[in-house]
């Protein structure tokens, strides 16, 4: 008679009590690290819920783009011709409904008090997006002062363009180009000697190479003033690398909170270009 145990095929024969405690001891042993992660990255953890999750399960369910949305959130619930109306607007989307990376009112505050200060007459942004900032921007300028707004995506341009005229400002240049496309012919195509002013809130990775483009174009003289958003978050590095080593800046960075989020370190650089030395 044989001595091995008879086989099981029936499953009596399963894992023994000792492998299956297994995976509940390693989850038991994880959880402390899992509720510290969560935690410590809760406001990522609300960023991703309302920038992507949600974004994508109302893109689905309205077959509208967020940026859509926001702005028939806007046109129904905005005073055409009344800026500060329209960017309240924009403000409450942003805090209760959807998430958009617009400067927002906290770091706008920066923006605004930096435009009064130095009254700017020519001004050029890069990044239009839903046409927050330019809306923000157009209002400080002093009377004749002209702004450039350059957005690359055409959806989001046709936003603006409304938001824009549904503010009031119809002066307002609105070029819907790549921004590496654009800035070689501004001095020709709209007759610029001299950039006052730029705001740059497009792509983070394109901030150096249009700081670079615009020095090489010789529109940036003495004092022009450059104002880059989000350069701590999502960040821009290799921008903030560069103005600390080369030497043509007088610069600070403006500490503050990501825009409609709470928890999430941000800043704005602000550059005062010194010319070549």
């Amino acid at each position: 008679m044989s001595s091995f145990p008879p086989l099981c095929f029936h499953g009596c024969c399963a894992s023994p009590p000792l492998f299956r405690m297994v995976s509940p001891a390693i989850a038991l042993a994880f959880l402390p690290l899992l509720l510290t992660l969560l935690i410590r990255y809760r406001f990522y953890f609300v960023l991703f819920y309302r920038a992507v999750l949600l974004r994508v399960w109302r893109d689905c369910r309205t077959g509208l783009s967020r940026e859509e949305r926001c702005f028939q959130y806007v046109l129904t619930n905005a005073t055409p011709g009344d800026p500060e109306s329209i960017l309240d607007g924009f403000d409450s989307w942003c805090t209760k409904k959807e998430f958009i990376s617009h400067i927002g009112p906290k770091k706008g505050k920066i923006l605004d008090r930096l435009l009064s200060e130095h009254s700017p007459l020519t001004v050029l942004e890069l990044g239009a997006h839903c046409g927050y900032s330019t809306v923000r921007i157009a209002r400080a300028l002093p009377l004749g002062a002209r702004l450039f707004s350059v957005e690359m995506d055409q959806k989001n341009a046709a936003i603006a363009e409304k938001v824009i005229r549904l503010a009031g400002f119809d002066e307002v240049e609105l070029i819907v180009c790549p921004s590496d496309e654009v800035i070689p012919r501004l001095r020709a195509d709209f007759d610029l000697e001299k950039l006052d002013f730029v705001f740059m809130d497009h792509w983070k990775k394109c901030y150096l190479p249009d700081l670079q483009m615009l020095e090489g174009s010789g529109l940036l003289g003495k004092g022009s003033m450059i104002l880059a958003d989000n350069v701590l978050f999502p960040g821009a590095p290799n921008f903030l690398r560069y103005i600390r080593r080369c030497g043509l800046y007088e610069w600070r960075v403006h500490r503050a909170t990501l825009e409609y989020s709470k928890g999430i370190r941000d800043g704005m650089a602000e550059l005062v270009y010194q010319g070549t030395k």
